[in-house]
């Protein structure tokens, strides 16, 4: 279909069998069990260990934690097998572990002389625990542990490789110690509704805790946090803790952060808002000018801008031929006069053909400086991130945050990924959307053209239900997006998309499920979401074809909303 037909990049089943693999509980390490992997972090290279056909090094970025990580790249019919022979105890229990990022990794035991395991996890772009345990035979005194990868993807990184349980005599590395409190912590920024925290690096820390008046509130993986979701002109006390796979220290001392009043230019988006894709192309849908657009959306996302040659920019090139001689001039007007309605209008960046990467630190400079040059001459109010094709959580963290530093605070992002993107906090859009919390608008997920996904109570719920929109909004709602940060997307008409398409009818009743409890199928939400913002649909131009069909029933709905 269009530009913004979604496809999987996965089957639902893999994707349900990696995900059932990989949430693994991870328990703690008895006092006599030791760690019986050697060289665990590869700090001396690859002593004690063997790669296949010299698929296999050692690198100093990006390592877990020491000065040094695995490296190691499939490469025809090899798959970067990398392994150690470690000596253990008959008829015992160990529990195997490694930390991997990169693309697909693969952790697993041989020669257990019962059942032999393994594990594995899809790319990710920062670093993730496998787990797994086994079980020793009668007359086994040896096992082979190893990490691989897989034929035809990218190199894979692993760290902190450990085979906890009895010691088996063959030299150990030493297990992990409860880590001290961290110090140093100070209130490195305020906002309205936020506050930004830094402290310390502990050392032996493989993450840390942080409390907002005596309550958890967040994790972190690094030495700095921003606690968002707060009241205006309120002081609140803070504490953080440093944790490892031996548990968790004492809190530090606490330090206070007060927000600032409210302020901002310009008129605020509406509580409960609706946002529409607006075709900057001809695809059959109604073609439309901005001015066009149903009053009911509240934010109107123009997709989608150009890449250029240059790694990581943006511009942005009106259809003027395609959208029947819709002039710059006239485009630039209309957009005026939408933001005098009190509506927000954003440039989208990505679709199903959009090839634009940030995947480092000069292409992240590239695409804010080119977003704001774009915002500047259209007069855009904000960006869209609709990259179907990945996303580095690192580099678009910082994109995004040197953008919202030229645009200030009346910057709206929005972010569309796919169902997959989402399952899990570890994903690499789930992890940039936490990682904005501060300054991010929305996240309008896409419920189409999907395969079957978990829900956030563990079962497996398919495309076209209320079941699936709810099931599936709760895994962001109870993963760290304020209410606010979610909306629900779906298309416009059976036309918008491959599949997916229900009718408003069931949309309303999602919305009505997550917001008041009211209208739900058989998964029923933990808790309500009153302040769930809104819904989002393919497209304005879709929705114009069925004669508004969509906005006329779901705008005002979203908008009644409590």
């Amino acid at each position: 279909m269009s530009p913004h037909r979604r496809s999987l990049r996965f089957w639902s089943g893999a994707v349900t069998a990696a995900l059932a693999l990989t949430v693994t509980t991870v328990g703690q390490a008895s006092a006599a069990d030791v760690n019986n992997a050697r060289n665990a972090g590869f700090e001396s290279g690859l002593s004690d260990w063997t790669c296949s056909a010299g698929s296999g090094t050692t690198v100093s970025s990006p390592v877990r934690t020491g000065a040094a990580a695995l490296q190691a790249t499939p490469s025809g019919q090899d798959n970067a097998r990398c392994a150690q022979t470690v000596r253990v105890k008959p008829n015992s229990t160990y529990t195997l572990g490694a930390w991997v990022r990169g693309g697909y990794a693969y952790l697993g035991v041989t020669g257990t002389g019962t059942t032999d395991v393994s594990t594995w996890t899809p790319d990710s772009a920062s670093w993730k625990q496998l787990s797994t345990t086994f079980t020793t035979g009668s007359s086994t005194s040896s096992v082979t542990v190893y990490t691989h990868g897989w034929y035809g993807q990218s190199a894979y990184y692993a760290d902190d490789v450990s085979v906890f349980g009895p010691d088996g005599g063959g030299g150990t590395d030493p297990g992990p110690t409860i880590p001290s409190a961290p110090a140093g912590l100070n209130v490195s920024g305020t906002s309205s509704s936020s506050v930004s925290l830094a402290w310390n690096a502990v050392s032996g820390a493989t993450g840390y805790t942080v409390y907002r008046d005596g309550t958890k509130v967040t994790a972190v993986s690094g030495t700095s946090a921003t606690v968002t979701g707060l009241a205006a002109s309120t002081s609140y006390s803070f504490q953080v803790t440093a944790t490892n796979g031996a548990g968790e220290s004492p809190k530090s001392a606490a330090v206070t952060g007060t927000t600032s009043k409210p302020n901002g230019p310009g008129p605020a988006l509406p509580k409960h808002a609706v946002t529409g894709y607006w075709q900057n192309f001809n695809n059959g849908a109604t073609v439309q000018k901005l001015s066009d657009v149903q009053a009911q959306y509240d934010i109107i996302a123009v997709a989608f801008a150009d890449a250029t040659s240059t790694p990581g920019a943006v511009t942005f090139n009106l259809d003027s031929a395609g959208l029947g001689g819709y002039t710059v001039d006239q485009f630039k007007a209309d957009i005026r006069a939408k933001q005098a309605a009190g509506k927000k209008v954003i440039v989208s960046v990505g679709g199903e053909r959009g090839t634009v990467a940030v995947n480092d630190a000069a292409s992240a400079t590239n695409f804010a400086n080119s977003v704001y040059s774009v915002m500047q001459t259209y007069g855009f109010d904000g960006v869209d991130i609709d990259l179907e094709n990945g996303l580095n959580a690192t580099y678009m963290t910082q994109a995004l945050r040197s953008l919202s530093a030229k645009a200030g605070s009346s910057l709206i992002i929005t972010m569309a990924p796919q169902t997959i993107d989402m399952q899990s906090t570890s994903n690499s859009y789930f992890q940039t959307a936490l990682n904005i919390k501060d300054i991010l608008t929305v996240v309008n997920m896409q419920y189409y053209n999907s395969g079957s996904m978990l829900g956030c109570d563990g079962k497996v719920y398919s495309q076209g239900s209320v079941d699936f929109l709810t099931a599936l909004a709760c895994i962001q709602l109870e993963g760290g997006l304020a209410p606010s940060q979610v909306g629900l997307g779906l298309p416009a008409s059976t036309r918008g998309a491959g599949s997916g398409y229900v009718s408003p009818t069931v949309v309303n009743n999602a919305l009505d499920c997550l917001a008041k409890g009211t209208g739900c199928g058989s998964f029923k939400p933990p808790r309500t979401y009153p302040g769930l913002r809104g819904a989002m649909t393919w497209s304005t131009n879709w929705d114009a074809t069925a004669g508004n069909a969509w906005s006329n029933a779901v705008g005002p709905h979203v908008h009644g909303l409590p």
